[in-house]
């Protein structure tokens, strides 16, 4: 007989985690399982609905747990699973691409990390949060809700007082937009173009439970790259303020060892290349790695700190304590002042602000 599970869905403007798991229920994948599922509103509801018990899993968006862990274990709850992000890549809405964007281009966008980005992949664009660009043209308040300000947005665009505006995948999808979009990605399709890795956190499920819930369900229901990306991303970045989440880019994904030695190959990457291959050029081994990527950008976009690694999927834990201590050592070694090598030299500043 079929168990019954019930799955509480909390969505957020950018990750739509009702439409999400409906469609897992709908694939049918999970056929010992008798799922349903119910909406809630707010985590502190669907926390609720677990101590109750009349919802067995509570799905959310990763970022909405970020800073609230301990609600979550004093109501005797934890994560039992994650779902792979399926849309993590923010959406540049605009006729033309970054670099054929006009001289002095204005572009509005909600995200701190990501108008950074914009402003380091091309020089002398006008990137604007919507509320700034709302004070300097006298254009009253601006939406408080994300789909009411991209239909805002859209109509700014629409009159030529804007060339484009960045938002996330789902918000776009929301308020039913058909002007031409352009994916952020964090590997360029050609050579020379920009990078964006996607905000933190970005389009990433995860599942709470009760404590004590049988891993042969939570097994049915998760996926094993979902559950790398939220280890990785809550160990390196879940002790991190908000301040400074914000402005942090991650991307954390399973790789198959082809398509490493394919683009390491393509962008003549031989770090790269030596990770998949001995020194006789044979492939060492067949396993899934996981690929982790994180970067700090100055506000001006001139500067970038970042950390890139790919581990086997044996060794990620480990590998990901390591890499958390090397990137923690890199963010205060480049924002501190830089030491004078004798009394006379000029004063140095750091190389990156950390709290601007």
């Amino acid at each position: 007989m079929d168990e019954r599970l019930t799955i509480a869905t909390l969505d957020s403007p950018g990750c739509p985690v009702g439409t999400r798991i409906g469609s897992f229920i709908a694939s049918g994948v999970s056929s010992e399982l008798d799922i349903a599922s119910t909406v809630t509103h707010n985590l502190s509801k669907g926390l609720a609905l677990l101590e109750s018990g009349d919802a067995d899993v509570l799905a959310l968006p990763a970022e909405l747990i970020h800073g609230n862990m301990m609600e979550i274990l004093k109501s005797g709850c934890k994560v039992v699973g994650a779902r792979t992000p399926v849309r993590p890549y923010p959406v540049l809405v605009s006729d033309n691409k970054i670099q054929y964007q006009p001289k002095s281009a204005i572009l509005l966008c909600s995200n701190k990390l990501t108008r950074r980005q914009l402003r380091r992949s091309r020089r002398g664009l006008r990137v604007l949060d919507p509320e700034a660009f709302a004070s300097i043209e006298k254009k009253g308040d601006v939406p408080s809700d994300p789909v009411l300000k991209a239909k805002w947005m859209e109509g700014l665009r629409g009159t030529g007082e804007i060339d484009g505006f960045v938002i996330s995948r789902g918000v776009y999808d929301g308020a039913n937009l058909v002007g031409r979009r352009h994916s952020l990605l964090p590997d360029g399709l050609n050579e020379g173009d920009p990078d964006f890795l996607p905000p933190a956190y970005s389009d990433l499920i995860v599942l709470l439970a009760r404590n004590r819930f049988p891993n042969s369900i939570s097994k049915e229901i998760s996926e094993k790259e979902g559950e790398t990306c939220w280890w990785v991303q809550n160990s390196m970045l879940g002790s991190l303020d908000l301040k400074m989440l914000e402005k942090i880019g991650a991307l954390v994904r399973h790789r198959q060892v082809r398509s490493l030695i394919k683009q390491a190959e393509a962008t003549r990457d031989l770090t790269l290349e030596q990770v998949c291959l001995d020194p006789d050029g044979e492939v060492i081994e067949e396993e899934v790695h996981v690929e982790i990527r994180l970067e700090f950008v100055s506000k001006d976009g001139t500067r970038t700190v970042g950390l890139h690694r790919v581990i086997r999927h044996s060794d990620y834990e480990r590998a990901t304590i390591a890499s958390l201590r090397d990137w923690e050592t890199m963010i205060k070694e480049v924002s501190r002042d830089v030491p004078k090598d004798f009394h006379t030299d000029p004063e140095s500043p750091p190389f990156i602000l950390t709290d601007e």
